[in-house]
């Protein structure tokens, strides 16, 4: 039996311009990179818009299908289960609109779909 490689250290990525080493550090300790204002990066609104509809649905989104940036913060389009059956393909799907402002705090959201999960978009 062959011996297991040893593990290769990943090349840190470059400084870009105007960037400290303590800023290039903190930003990978975070794992996003260094932002210019308080706006939260893409990456940290789907989270916030996941988890912030969670705690008032009481349900886990299963994903987010769509995120834009707007002048006021964030707006996510948030997929939910709403109703579990058996098969799977027939349980019933929730598409909720989420608004986050600047800070990434959820500010509205409204049901504006559902379907059932088996169900695909069709052009019309």
């Amino acid at each position: 039996m062959a011996a297991a490689e040893p593990a290769r250290r990943r090349r840190a990525p470059s400084r870009r311009a105007g960037e400290s080493a303590e800023q290039d550090t903190n930003a990978r300790r975070r794992g996003a990179p260094p932002r210019r204002s308080g706006r939260p990066g893409a990456a940290a609104a789907m989270r916030a818009a996941a988890e912030q509809l969670a705690e008032l649905l009481g349900r886990f989104p299963e994903s987010v299908s769509s995120l834009k940036p707007t002048e006021d913060g964030w707006v996510a389009q948030v997929e939910v289960v709403e109703l579990e059956r058996i098969p799977d393909t027939t349980s019933v799907m929730a598409s909720y609109r989420v608004a986050l402002d600047e800070e990434g705090e959820l500010i509205s959201y409204e049901r504006t779909r559902r379907y059932s999960r088996g169900m695909i978009d069709r052009l019309t």
